[in-house]
């Protein structure tokens, strides 16, 4: 008995055009999904980078107060007091894709009083993509003796998540609110919302405020809206701010120093 022999389809048969017709489409659809990809990669990378600017008056206003030293490095702008400090520093969050010098003035008057303010540049423009651990903020201020953490809208939630790290003693959130729950925490909290924020409202804080310990301080900025708390226009969805720039800065300014001289 013999074996039977088999022999491969010649070339050109339709069983040997039908197995390369497979292949090509195949190599079709990997080829688009793998351009769609890139399409998406890209878009979102362009995204990122169109973030809501810096009014020039509000940041000139800050570079320009004699109380203030502004250095700006690759991932931070650090802002220290050119008279005596306090000890006490801040690493403040951008809110997604806000121009983190939009926030300088806002906290200058803090600085000026004795703070030393950390801003991050966060990767991407977005808190929530940044992964860096909170030291690489705080190296920027060795002098600091006493380091809290806070930010604006998303950098404020991104705040809450980095308030476990051994160094924080305490949160400071603008027009924001903890995600992750921090109420049986010994950590000193400052929420400060505004009246008219259409983001951030103030029902939003207050339904959050469970996240927070029990004796965390909670101050509503009469007039300020969602943007007031940064100096960089128009935000889609705010509400209108009745208080000027100048009056929610003086607010920020008093709320926090008193804050930080409590809590110190």
């Amino acid at each position: 008995m013999t074996a039977t022999e088999t022999t491969a389809p010649a070339p050109g048969t339709p069983a040997v055009r039908g197995e390369r017709g497979r292949g090509h489409r195949i190599r079709v659809v990997i080829g688009w999904i793998v351009g769609v990809l890139l399409l998406l990669v890209v878009v979102f990378l362009v995204y990122t980078q169109i973030v809501m600017q810096g009014v020039r008056p509000a940041a000139i206003d800050a570079w320009t107060d004699e109380g203030v030293s502004i250095t700006s490095t690759d991932h931070s702008i650090v802002m220290t007091p050119t008279g005596d400090a306090t000890g006490d520093g801040l690493v403040f969050i951008p809110g997604a894709k806000v121009d983190p010098y939009a926030y300088m003035n806002k906290l200058s008057g803090i600085v000026a009083d004795g703070t030393t303010v950390v801003i991050t540049k966060p990767t991407l423009n977005l808190a929530f993509f940044d992964t860096r651990p909170l030291s690489t903020f705080t190296a920027d201020a060795p002098d600091v003796s006493t380091w809290y953490v806070g930010g604006h809208s998303l950098g404020g939630v991104r705040a809450c998540m980095l308030a476990d790290d051994p160094d924080v003693s305490g949160i400071i959130l603008f027009g924001s609110y903890c995600a992750n729950d921090l109420s049986q925490t010994s950590l000193a909290v400052l929420s400060l919302g505004g009246q008219n924020d259409g983001l951030s409202t103030p029902a939003k804080i207050a339904d959050a405020a469970p996240m927070l310990p029990a004796d965390a301080t909670f101050v509503e900025i009469a007039g300020a809206n969602h943007a007031s708390f940064g100096d960089y226009g128009v935000q889609p969805g705010d509400g209108e701010a009745t208080a000027t720039s100048d009056e929610v800065r003086d607010e920020i300014t008093a709320q926090v120093d008193a804050f930080l001289g409590d809590a110190g």
